[in-house]
C-alpha cells in the first residue's frame, strides 16, 4: 500500500507553520488566499471534466445512471450534489446517487474502517444492480481509498464507464478510471485536512458535471431552471418568476398558467411562447426530448 507521506495532499504547508500562533484575522486571510489557488487548479483539468460530462450525458440519454463513490468528506460531497438534483432538475432520485463507505450512517458519523474495505465498494454497487449503461465517479482526495478503488475495479469489469476525481497526481484510483480528473490543489494549511482546498475543488467540479449534464439534457432554457420541482412555497414562487422571465408575462398570468400545468414550468413556457394548448405543448416537448428552445422553434416552423 502506498505510504501516505508521498501524497501532495499530506505535504507540509510552509506558510502556515505558525498557524496556532496566528490571530483570527491572519488565519482567515491565509485560508482565503489559499483557496484562491482552486480556480487555477481546476482550469488545468477542464479538458478531463469536459470528457467526463460528455460520457455522463451520453449514458443518461441511453437510460444510464450516475454514481458517486467516496468515503468521509469525499462521500458527503458526492451526496450533497446528488440530493440537489431532484429539486433542481426534477430528476428521479435514482438518476444521480451517492454511495458512502459505511452507508447512510456515515453521513453524520464517521464509520471507522469502512473506507479500507476493498470489497465493500463492489458490494454496494451490486446492491444497486450497476450495469454497463451506468457511470461511476470515484472521489478520493488521496487517490488511494480502497473502498473507492474496489468500486472502480468492479465497475470497469462489468463495462460501466469509470471516472476518478482526486487531488494527487498519478493516483492509484486513476489506474482504474477511463477518465482521470486529478485536480492538484497542493498542501492544506491544516496539514492533511483535505476537507479544505481539495474538497472545495471537488465540490466545484461535481457542480460542473451535473449542472452541465442537465443543461444538455434539456432541463435549462436560457439560464433558467425550467425543470424545477415546485414542491414548496419558495419553489412555487421561483417557478412563477422563471415563467415571467422567460415569457415576459405578469406574475398573475404566470400563476394562472402554472396552475393549469400543475406547476410544470416547461409546459407553461411552451404554452405561452407558442400560444399552444396544454396537449399541444406536451406533444412539442415530447418531440424535442424536453428542450424548450427547440420546441418553440419547432412550433414556429
Amino acid at each position: 500500500m502506498e505510504r501516505m507521506t508521498k501524497l501532495t495532499t499530506e505535504d507540509y504547508h510552509p506558510e502556515s507553520a505558525n498557524l496556532d500562533l496566528m490571530s483570527i484575522a491572519e488565519i482567515v486571510q491565509l485560508m482565503n488566499e489559499d483557496n484562491g489557488k482552486i480556480p487555477h487548479a481546476i482550469t488545468k483539468v477542464l479538458p478531463e471534466i469536459e470528457q467526463a460530462i460528455e460520457v455522463v450525458v451520453n449514458k443518461m440519454k441511453s437510460g444510464g445512471r450516475l454514481f458517486y463513490i467516496g468515503a468521509g468528506t469525499s462521500g458527503r460531497i458526492g451526496l450533497l450534489d446528488a440530493v440537489e438534483c431532484p429539486p433542481t432538475f426534477s430528476t428521479s432520485p435514482a438518476l444521480v446517487q451517492a454511495i458512502l463507505a459505511g452507508g447512510s450512517d456515515a453521513v453524520m458519523v464517521a464509520i471507522e474502517g469502512a473506507e479500507d474495505d476493498l470489497n465493500l465498494g463492489k458490494v454496494e454497487l451490486e446492491k444497486q444492480q450497476l450495469s454497463a449503461q451506468d457511470v461511476v465517479i470515484g472521489i478520493a482526495a488521496s487517490g488511494r481509498t480502497p473502498f473507492v478503488k474496489g468500486a472502480l475495479v468492479y465497475a470497469r469489469q462489468i463495462g460501466a464507464q469509470t471516472i476518478s476525481l482526486t487531488s494527487n497526481p498519478q493516483s492509484i484510483i486513476s489506474d482504474y478510471a477511463d477518465i482521470a480528473i486529478e485536480v492538484i490543489t497542493g498542501p492544506e494549511i491544516l496539514t492533511g485536512s483535505t476537507r479544505l482546498k481539495a474538497a472545495t475543488a471537488h465540490k466545484q467540479i461535481l457542480n460542473m458535471i451535473t449542472t452541465t449534464t442537465m443543461i444538455k439534457l434539456g432541463k435549462v432554457y436560457k439560464n433558467l431552471m425550467v425543470d424545477v420541482h415546485a414542491s414548496n412555497f419558495k419553489l412555487r414562487e421561483r417557478a412563477k418568476k422563471i415563467v415571467c422571465e422567460a415569457t415576459n408575462v405578469s406574475y398573475e398570468q404566470a400563476e394562472e398558467i402554472l396552475e393549469q400545468t400543475n406547476y410544470q414550468v416547461k409546459l407553461a413556457i411552451v404554452m405561452l411562447l407558442t400560444d399552444s394548448t396544454l396537449d399541444e405543448a406536451e406533444t412539442l416537448l415530447s418531440q424535442t426530448e424536453g428542450h424548450v428552445r427547440t420546441a418553440v422553434e419547432l412550433k414556429k416552423d
